[in-house]
């Protein structure tokens, strides 16, 4: 009825003229939205920074990051990589939380037995890199035992978009099991975030925050398509979010959560998907992942430190024992996961300690600065390509025995 009342005083060729512009966003909106598209973007963000950071103006991309801007007496004066990680990644948890949402109230996480599988999985998948970790600062003698969690995460845009290029023959089954295990990652990762990397808890701004909250809540239920009130609400929700301590990425999680799952949390995602996989999320590796190695005897001496090398083995060997491993146990004792082969199970752990986005995050929260950062750096970025690679290889060959399998079937 809205769209009637914009165009009822328009001629022909004006309304041509008008929708063309929507056509074109619309159409770059779902070339956004595929998982291909997104994992590519992340990657050339990623690889612009290093070769940025590496090059003889790597001192400008430093600065750029140290750049501070906003109003310091809503102590919102930030440095822009502090802007992207603080609030470019809140859009990224909105539409996680959205789809969390979705998956408990409508997908597969809503039947507790058939999520049984890869949500102990994702447990396992969380616990082992951690451990692995752990062994390894403490075996080094490193006191660096606060990045525990760095590999933990799991990115989930970039281990969908390896799996969409190299896994169009592959059961569709695999891609539930890895979307559902990296689901519960990024939920158990939100959690991590909010309880162990908040510092200083102010209680005021945070009981404040439920009152844009609320509003939000009923906005969206009572005015759903009025972005322009939502907005303004949330943006308020976040600040006080940001004002109190915690991380303000779990203002995006919150405002997610409250979205009505039946009506809107796919409308939503819908929306908001293209600007978290073609901006939000580009911008934040972009200034996140530049760190400057100084040469290969500087990245060999990076990937010497304990807690480089304990990132490495908790995104590689981490993952794989975790969640190749309580899946197989369980494949091999109970009639679950009875349609997962084991290669493929591998191949999918494999893709899951590619961290990136949120283990770079955890990586900042848990090291302000100086050496141990770029040490982080180092690792997310080695550990995630390794994991990258090894998975694709895995899975390129499945892929191709299925691809030979259906031929095969076809010709029959």
């Amino acid at each position: 009825m809205h769209r009637v009342l914009v165009f009822s005083h328009a001629t022909v060729g004006d309304e041509a003229t008008v929708r063309h512009p929507r056509k074109r966003i619309s159409q770059l909106g779902d070339v956004l939205r595929q998982d291909v598209v997104g994992g590519v973007l992340l990657l050339l963000a990623a690889v612009t920074a290093l070769v940025w950071a590496n090059s003889g103006w790597s001192e400008h991309y430093h600065d750029l990051r140290a750049w501070t801007f906003g109003p310091e007496s809503l102590h919102l004066n930030l440095s822009l990589a502090a802007w992207a990680a603080d609030g470019l990644l809140a859009i990224f948890f909105f539409v996680v939380a959205l789809e969390l949402k979705r998956e408990f109230v409508h997908g597969e996480l809503r039947d507790l037995r058939r999520a049984a599988v890869p949500v102990l999985a994702a447990i396992c998948g969380i616990a082992a890199p951690a451990l692995v970790y752990v062994t390894v600062n403490v075996a080094a003698g490193s006191n660096a035992l606060d990045g525990w969690a760095i590999p933990a995460a799991t990115d989930i845009a970039f281990a969908l978009a390896v799996l969409a290029v190299i896994g169009r023959n592959l059961p569709s089954s695999l891609r539930i099991f890895l979307l559902t295990l990296a689901v519960v990652d990024d939920l158990i990762a939100i959690t991590i975030i909010a309880v162990v990397y908040t510092s200083s808890l102010s209680f005021a701004p945070l009981l404040a925050a439920v009152v844009p909250l609320a509003l939000f809540a009923w906005l969206v239920r009572r005015y759903p398509t009025r972005w322009w009130l939502l907005i303004p609400v949330g943006l308020v929700m976040w600040a006080l979010v940001h004002a109190a301590g915690v991380h303000a990425t779990i203002a995006g999680v919150a405002l997610g959560l409250v979205v009505p799952a039946a009506q809107w949390c796919e409308r939503y995602e819908h929306a908001v998907r293209p600007i978290s996989a073609g901006f939000a999320v580009p911008v934040f590796a972009f200034l996140a992942a530049g760190v400057t190695v100084g040469g290969l005897s500087g990245l060999m001496g990076s990937l010497s430190e304990p807690v480089t090398l304990g990132i490495v083995g908790g995104l590689v060997l981490g993952k794989v024992v975790g969640i190749a491993g309580i899946t197989l146990l369980i494949k091999r004792y109970t009639r679950s996961a009875s349609d997962l082969h084991p290669a493929d199970v591998c191949g999918i752990a494999l893709l899951a300690g590619i961290g990136f986005t949120v283990s770079l995050l955890i990586g900042d929260l848990a090291f302000d600065s100086g050496a141990v950062s770029d040490q982080v750096r180092i690792g997310v970025l080695t550990g995630s390509l390794i994991s990258a690679l090894c998975g694709a290889a895995i899975l390129g060959i499945r892929n191709r025995a299925y691809r030979r399998l259906d031929e095969t079937r076809t010709s029959q």
